[in-house]
């Protein structure tokens, strides 16, 4: 058989534990290559505009790419990374090395699985794998085709909680060389985070899961869940979920494991319940493709898609007559995170206070969340905008009584400088004109 050449194409799956798309490429291949595609500017999924990333996002990006790296020495490898589209690097490597295969993780994004299109048509002499990675199940495992997958979550909760969910793969322990490359990383972009939130990367991200099992904080996750602020209340594996440098059915393992030594309790189900949420917005995102990104979403009848730069600026900044939505946002943008509650609250304010596109919303916060999750974050704006997997409809929470119920004292609020704001919302209305007397005052008064 001739020496054959692969590259593996790295995206969110960081990691040598449970890969099966990189233990796939280390059994065919001699030789490989190994990249990520840093392009220097991130598409924002649903206005198809660029947009750079906010610092936070990007640290903790750089953090996960260099502790790759250097696992990947360890085995006598490397990590390229590259500031290009995959469109421009890749056949680069395919011309350079004669590449035979190229390999990846499955993508839910639209944009990931357009430029995967684009190449394999290109290249059609050149075998193309993708393999599931980021889920619980593989597609031929869930008792249903992703096409009739139910158009809830509770439906699908009750299909696929029978099933049983295989252990991870074993930790990826040898890998075929690198061909002979020259390559520099690029510049980072990001200033220095002073006091990150989360450190990225594979090893950090094990470490956090065993920690938080060994302080048996999973008996209350129920319980605290809830959360506003600090670390302990819930279980804060999603930067490393999202990013690939945990794999959920490595948590799953050890879940059961903690369940079968410490205890199994409503807060150990609740940990795999939030998980099989996630699990159910990775196969929404793969039934739905760009539909996530639609404005009237998965639903016919079309929402409001008015937009007020001013209010959209405030909402970003944390500058609206709403305190504990104010706090939420600058937390965000203080340490690019944000608590569950939280996101819930601020998407409801942006939808049904300040009556604006659900998308731009979404959008926002795919710059600035550190977890970002394509199918999480956009399956859940939907969800809160009743345009997505809620038969519900819309999702509107009462601000007031959310304040009472979850910062009674208000100490969230104070410490963020939620109760810092302009008084009014709007100066100028939908068309530029000013606002008259009578409408500032009401608003002032909300």
């Amino acid at each position: 058989m001739p020496h054959q050449v692969g590259i593996f194409v790295f995206k969110n799956d960081l990691r040598l534990h449970d890969n099966p798309a990189l233990a796939k490429a280390a059994a065919e291949v001699d030789e490989l290559i190994c990249i990520y595609c840093l392009e220097a500017k991130q598409p924002v999924s649903s206005l198809r505009a660029p947009s750079n990333l906010s610092s936070h996002r990007l640290h903790f990006l750089h953090q996960s790419l260099s502790g790759l790296h250097t696992s990947l020495l360890t085995l006598g490898q490397q990590l390229l990374v590259s500031a290009k589209s995959p469109l421009d690097v890749i056949p680069q490597l395919i011309t350079q090395h004669n590449v035979a295969k190229i390999y990846c993780s499955q993508n839910v994004g639209d944009y990931e699985n357009r430029i995967w299109g684009k190449l394999s048509k290109r290249y059609p002499m050149i075998g193309f794998e993708s393999i599931a990675s980021h889920t619980l199940f593989t597609e031929s495992e869930l008792p249903f085709n992703v096409a009739d997958l139910p158009d809830s979550f509770s439906k699908f909760r009750k299909a696929v909680e029978p099933l049983t969910i295989k252990p991870p793969i074993a930790e990826i322990n040898s890998l075929p060389a690198s061909p002979d490359i020259e390559w520099e990383w690029p510049q980072s972009r990001t200033s220095q985070i002073s006091q990150p939130l989360f450190e990225g990367g594979e090893q950090q991200g094990l470490a956090h899961m065993e920690t938080y099992f060994e302080r048996q904080l999973a008996s209350n996750y129920k319980e605290t869940r809830n959360g506003l602020d600090g670390l302990d209340y819930s279980t804060k594996f999603s930067p490393w979920l999202a990013n690939g440098c945990l794999s959920a059915r490595r948590i799953i393992q050890r879940l059961r494991h903690y369940e079968k030594q410490i205890e199994a309790n409503k807060s150990t189900y609740w940990i795999y319940f939030e998980l099989l949420w996630r699990e159910y917005y990775q196969w929404y995102a793969h039934r739905y493709g760009k539909k996530i990104f639609s404005p009237s979403g998965i639903k016919t009848s079309k929402p409001a898609t008015s937009f007020y730069p001013e209010r959209f600026k405030k909402w970003c900044s944390g500058n609206t007559p709403y305190p504990i939505v104010n706090a939420c946002m600058k937390q965000l943008n203080s340490t690019g995170y944000m608590s569950n509650r939280g996101r819930q609250l601020v998407a409801s304010c942006f939808v049904h206070e300040l009556s604006l596109d659900w998308r731009y919303g979404a959008a926002y916060m795919e710059q600035q969340l550190i977890d970002y999750d394509i199918a999480s974050n956009w399956g859940n704006w939907q969800y809160l905008a009743g345009v997505g997997a809620d038969p519900r409809g819309h999702r509107r929470f009462d601000l007031a009584k959310q304040t009472k119920i979850y910062d009674p004292k208000q100490e969230f609020i104070k410490r963020w400088g939620g109760d810092l704001h302009d008084n009014g919302l709007d100066s100028v209305d939908a068309a530029d004109w000013p606002v008259s007397d009578t409408q500032q005052h009401q608003q002032e008064n909300l």
